[in-house]
């Protein structure tokens, strides 16, 4: 292990996560079940690790060099996304989700965001509104890099800005946790060539409708954004997965 690696998480030929740069200012730290929960789900996603693969969490504790706490709970992170299928007093098994649970979470996760985005369009303040300019701003450098993790990063601020510019707790609260269900599959498609400038223009046909308080056009237009995140998680299945 390194002080870049503190956790021993990055295998040579696993995508280096615990590598990469700060969390962007405004993200909360990454609990180490969150880090787990990400490398799991990238090696699942990658098809290191094929549907039916024993998950242990004695092994995967040594494997990892942590406890088997932080394991447990990044098992139960991967369950509610439907990666890993969880069983009682057993070894977790690598699953994948059907394609019917992964269309109805997705279905969900769009008319929850286009509620948000709605009512920002009608609730945002002059401050929040600037903010949303800044976030999007940002995603517009990121696009120039290339690097689709750091991208994802600065978009959960750029969503979560949408979130709590809808000035509704329990929404926000709602359509947070719906998110992280699906951030693998948010996250992999970042991987699609082309990617992350499609997603910036998507990004501002929301932006500009929400800066002109125009409420319906800024939930259809991030209703459509989530269902291309969808169709593109799509492409990427068909292209990348066993």
């Amino acid at each position: 292990m390194s002080m870049d690696d503190p956790i021993g998480l990055c295998e040579p030929d696993a995508e280096p996560i615990a590598k990469l740069a700060p969390r962007p200012a405004g993200l909360p730290r990454r609990t180490l079940a969150e880090t787990l929960r990400q490398q799991l789900a990238d090696e699942i996603m990658g098809g290191a690790l094929v549907p039916g693969t024993r998950l242990d969490e004695t092994e995967l504790a040594q494997k990892f060099q942590v406890s088997r706490t932080p394991v447990r709970e990044a098992i139960r992170l991967l369950d509610a996304s439907g990666l890993v299928e969880a069983r009682p007093h057993r070894a977790a098994l690598v699953a994948r989700p059907s394609r019917a649970r992964l269309e109805g979470m997705f279905e969900v996760m769009a008319e929850f965001e286009a509620l948000c985005a709605g009512r920002s369009a009608e609730r945002m303040t002059a401050s929040e509104r600037h903010d949303l300019e800044a976030r999007h701003g940002e995603l517009r450098d990121l696009v120039h890099s290339g690097d689709p993790q750091r991208y994802h990063e600065f978009n959960e601020l750029f969503h979560g800005a949408i979130y709590a510019g809808a000035h509704n707790d329990y929404l926000a609260e709602q359509t947070l946790a719906t998110r992280l269900r699906l951030s693998p599959f948010r996250r992999a498609q970042f991987r699609n060539l082309g990617r992350l400038a499609k997603s910036h223009q998507e990004h501002d046909r929301v932006v500009t409708a929400i800066l002109r308080g125009d409420a319906r056009a800024a939930a259809d237009a991030m209703r459509e954004h989530v269902d291309t995140v969808r169709a593109e998680y799509e492409l990427y299945a068909e292209a990348s997965l066993p």
